[in-house]
């Protein structure tokens, strides 16, 4: 888009011309502020469905919610369609991805109904929640009032968020030869920052005299790197860090760019456009690489999900830890990292055996005497 520089998506059909429905829908994403990313992923889920229509011999607008739950059962079958199988087969994609995917479609039939272009589709249901133990801070106002879920939703088994140990977090950033590379690695498993806000950090956020890094939200950067959080807030890092941030200035920014100085922190210095904000394509090509040394799986979010367990591990109250992760709710920090695996319950209930034999609260037990055992 030549007006704002930014790189945009739209959906084209057999013709060769945009599908009108879904390119006036990812028109009204961009209006209202959606980060590229989420026009981009949207337009890639419509595609799936718009393929689906077209071999189902289906036109959009006339769907039905029986419709839909053929299109989710089309995404998760691995054979195409019509075929059937008697052996069980490992669906196609997994739940959470059925759900994303089908999450845009029904946003677009949303956004078509309120301007007539298609019937109601009863999507959604209102229901009035049980009580619940969290209760948010507008619980007063808000209790008693139905609350809308989708219907069309498949159950997603609770995963815990992919994490490294320190070992794994030591051989991936020693498998960067540049500093660059090292820092920005570093930063992200000590700040638990998006990838997003990394790429869009300017040299002004970073206050080195105080050990502090400002997370200012963006709407205009090259790269199209976007916050998430509408909101500003400070992190506080090590001195370390700090002094691999200026090992980086002094050794390679300073050194390549030398007068064509970027307000970007993480540009190009080697590859693709000198002195341009690297983008989400420069850092993916960068983890592929270091996976192919170490062998170690590894993407940004990963260091994320790294440092709020570690945090979490720590002892650190929750509230801190959702003002560093720069979640809107805590509800979100608990759900997403609060789970107890089974070395915990051993660990936890091990801690409670010692502290019941040091403060010598350990009761014998009196078995009936027709019982014929043994009291112990």
């Amino acid at each position: 888009m030549s007006d704002a520089n930014q790189h945009t998506w739209m959906l084209v059909g057999d013709d060769y011309l945009p599908v009108e429905p879904v390119q006036e829908f990812l028109d009204y994403l961009r209006n209202v502020g959606r980060s590229p990313n989420t026009v981009r992923s949207y337009a890639f889920h419509l595609k799936l469905y718009w393929e689906w229509l077209q071999e189902s011999h289906l036109q959009w607008t006339d769907v039905s919610i029986a419709e839909l739950a053929d299109f989710m059962l089309w995404l998760r079958t691995p054979e195409p369609t019509g075929v059937a199988s008697v052996v069980e087969r490992e669906s196609a994609r997994t739940e959470s991805t059925v759900n994303a995917i089908l999450t845009p479609v029904c946003m677009l039939y949303d956004f078509h109904e309120r301007s007539g272009k298609v019937p109601h589709i009863p999507l959604y249901r209102s229901q009035v929640l049980p009580g619940r133990r969290y209760k948010g801070f507008l619980h007063h106002i808000t209790k008693g009032k139905p609350v809308r879920s989708r219907l069309l939703k498949l159950k997603t088994p609770k995963r815990q968020p992919k994490t490294l140990s320190s070992e794994q977090v030591r051989a991936v950033v020693d498998a960067c030869h540049r500093v660059r590379d090292k820092f920005l690695l570093c930063l992200l498993h000590e700040t638990g920052m998006r990838i997003g806000q990394a790429l869009g950090l300017r040299h002004e956020d970073i206050r080195s005299m105080d050990n502090v890094v400002q997370i200012e939200p963006r709407d205009d950067n090259e790269n199209g790197a976007r916050s998430k959080s509408r909101d500003p807030y400070s992190l506080d890092v090590s001195k370390s860090l700090m002094e691999l941030y200026t090992q980086y200035l002094n050794d390679e920014f300073m050194e390549i760019l030398d007068d064509n100085f970027s307000e970007y922190v993480f540009v190009n210095l080697w590859d693709g456009p000198i002195g341009a904000p690297m983008t989400y394509n420069n850092v993916m090509a960068l983890f592929r690489r270091i996976k192919r040394k170490t062998g170690i799986a590894i993407t940004p979010h990963m260091l994320r999900h790294t440092h709020a367990t570690e945090l979490i591990r720590s002892g650190m109250e929750m509230a801190y830890v959702q003002k560093r992760l720069g979640h809107a709710s805590i509800q979100t920090t608990i759900d997403t990292y609060v789970h107890v695996s089974n070395e915990d319950m051993k660990r936890e209930y091990q801690k409670y055996i010692e502290d019941r034999d040091t403060n010598g609260t350990t009761q014998s037990l009196q078995l009936p005497n027709d019982s014929g055992a043994t009291p112990v």
